[in-house]
């Protein structure tokens, strides 16, 4: 039997009053994901990929982590910065701008990733695999006002000092 949860969180994630609840989900998952490490999440709970990505801040050259919906892309983790439909890119997209070596805590194990901003062809190809995945990113890029950007985080490099 397929679990109907992922259907659900896809049907859910189109309706605007959920990017109202973005503060209590945010919180409410950072502290799942925590206290599992790394092995549950909201999204997780909802059949959906899930990671959490550790950063460099760009100023105070601190980690900074971030749960993130995820799409698998061969053996790379596609990250998308909506931040739930505002009209600014989230934190962690500057940091991984200053500093693309990160690292990806998913499924309970921990992996360094380099990460890299799509741009044109390669944005727009991406951007239409997204809307598969995830059809609510329309809703959030039409809520922005904005292009959402796109970042693929590829497995194997190591971050340059420690990120986590």
């Amino acid at each position: 039997m397929r679990n109907p949860l992922p259907a659900l969180a896809r049907a859910l994630g189109t309706r605007p009053w959920l990017m109202k609840l973005a503060a209590a989900v945010v919180w409410a998952d950072a502290r799942l994901h925590r206290v599992s490490r790394g092995r549950v999440s909201l999204v997780g709970i909802a059949g959906l990929p899930s990671l959490r990505l550790t950063t460099r801040g760009r100023r105070s050259g601190l980690p900074r982590d971030n749960n993130l919906l995820y799409l698998p892309h061969g053996g790379d983790f596609v990250v998308t910065g909506s931040n739930w439909g505002r009209q600014r890119d989230p934190g962690w997209t500057f940091n991984l701008r200053a500093d693309p070596h990160v690292t990806v805590l998913v499924r309970g194990g921990t992996v360094n990733a380099t990460a890299r901003e799509l741009t044109g062809a390669e944005h727009e190809a991406m951007w239409r695999e997204l809307l598969a995945f995830w059809p609510g990113y329309a809703m959030e890029r039409a809520g922005a006002g904005r292009e959402l950007p796109i970042f693929v985080l590829t497995p194997g490099d190591p971050p340059t000092g420690e990120v986590g």
